[in-house]
């Protein structure tokens, strides 16, 4: 058995691709921990329901929700660190992320036999541990110096971003990426071999799904953490006029009141009635409520290259639900398509009228909704499963854990303090 550290960026509940990686290796026989960072009450409650039967420990290494100690220097490490770069040019690592120095610290506390990262932050953990001697992974969930919108690019640290990534790349066993697509690019951008490519898939449900009712309207479905600009969704208030037949447009993230303004100006004229827009839920009940819809919308953009070049969660999530999919053209996507090409249609990103008319050939045939339907799921069944993907992931992590156990003793674990006196959220001891 073997210690496994798994650090992410903030809180559980948001992480999916980590929750599965934890499933899988302490299915294994792994002693496994998942550290982050706790921000939002409401989402501290979701993790700790989370874990009530999971096999591995979250530990909080910072926690900075309203009224904690932490919250106040957090912010403030942040705000000082973005200056000191934008006048001085420093690079700090609270520039990164909140909390590295914390998760720096947790990590050597644990002295885990493989260190796993899934955040920019992260990037300088790992470095810093394998200077070290620490075995240490990397999953490029989004390729980092290359996930920033044209106008943060001006502000963010991409050189360092990506040689922190080329150092990981060059230094680690255990390299993951989610799609062919961002293996390949990241492997000759950086002359290396690829990551191993896990697809950002779920488990095969036995859920119930709720049947679909043939006299309302059909409703078309995207979700995400947030809503707001530069998720696609302005493809699909340009779409909406050229409709012919009336939709339901469901929408579910997190909408701040700044975004709530920005969406009332998107929603086209004689729409607003049909947008419907839901909060986010816990994420076994995410499927349920994605199934009540016909078609889910994956409309990921080709700029940044990273949107271009992964597959994101919801498109895998639509499959498992049994959605139609209608997606942009992107690189990532076109890999899904082409395993599985009668899901739905894929349509040229930034082409209302094209996304328009994949919508209504959807919906004005009700033979060939039903057949993308049944495709998505026999998809989601056949090909797009975590029980597939786990075996690449596990064997990975053999392989790595393979190195680090015949490497160098670690010194045994510290156990960790319960900051606060929080009250522990793992049925055993973390350490």
């Amino acid at each position: 058995m073997a210690r496994i550290l798994i650090l992410i960026g903030g809180h559980l509940c948001t992480a999916p691709r980590p929750q599965k990686e934890a499933d899988a290796l302490a299915a294994a026989g792994h002693d496994v921990t998942v550290a982050g960072g706790w921000f939002d009450a409401r989402l501290v409650e979701r993790d700790r329901a989370l874990l009530a039967k999971k096999a591995w420990a979250f530990y909080p290494a910072l926690d900075f929700r309203p009224g904690q100690r932490d919250r106040l220097g957090v912010r403030l490490q942040a705000a000082v660190a973005r200056q000191l770069y934008r006048w001085l040019g420093l690079k700090t690592p609270a520039l990164l992320g909140y909390g590295a120095r914390r998760l720096l610290r947790l990590a050597r506390t644990v002295s885990a036999d493989l260190t796993i990262v899934h955040s920019e932050a992260g990037l300088w953990v790992g470095q810093r541990l394998m200077q070290q001697g620490y075995q240490v992974g990397v999953d490029f969930e989004d390729w980092f110096s290359q996930d920033l919108l044209p106008s943060a690019r001006q502000t963010r640290p991409t050189a360092w971003i990506a040689e922190l990534e080329a150092a990981l790349l060059r230094g680690c066993s255990y390299r993951l990426a989610p799609s062919q697509a961002m293996a390949q690019a990241i492997a000759a951008h950086y002359c290396v071999t690829p990551p191993t490519v896990v697809y950002n898939v779920f488990p095969q449900t036995k859920t119930e799904l709720p049947p679909a009712c043939p006299h309302r309207t059909l409703r078309l479905h995207w979700f995400s953490q947030t809503i707001g600009p530069g998720r696609g969704l302005e493809l699909l208030f340009e779409a909406l006029p050229h409709l012919t037949l009336p939709v339901e447009v469901h929408l579910r993230g997190t909408c701040s009141p700044a975004h709530q303004t920005w969406l009332a100006h998107q929603i086209p004229l004689g729409w607003a009635t049909h947008v419907h827009i839901h909060p986010t839920v816990p994420n076994g009940e995410l499927p349920i409520r994605i199934a009540e819809n016909d078609i889910g919308l994956a409309l990921e953009q080709v700029d940044p290259p990273s949107r271009n070049l992964t597959v994101t969660n919801k498109l895998f999530q639509y499959l498992q639900a049994g959605l139609a999919v209608i997606a942009t053209d992107t690189a990532g996507q076109r890999e899904v398509f082409r395993q599985a090409p009668a899901i739905g249609h894929l349509v040229a990103a930034g082409d209302g009228q094209a996304l328009a008319a994949a919508i209504e050939d959807l919906v004005c045939n009700p033979a060939r909704l039903q057949a993308a339907k049944t495709a998505a799921r026999h998809a989601a069944q056949s090909r797009f499963s975590w029980e597939l993907e786990e075996k690449t992931l596990l064997a990975a992590a053999e392989m790595a854990l393979t190195t680090a156990l015949a490497g160098v003793n670690r010194p045994a674990p510290a156990l960790i303090p319960n900051p606060n006196r929080i009250t522990p959220i793992s049925n055993r001891r973390i350490a």
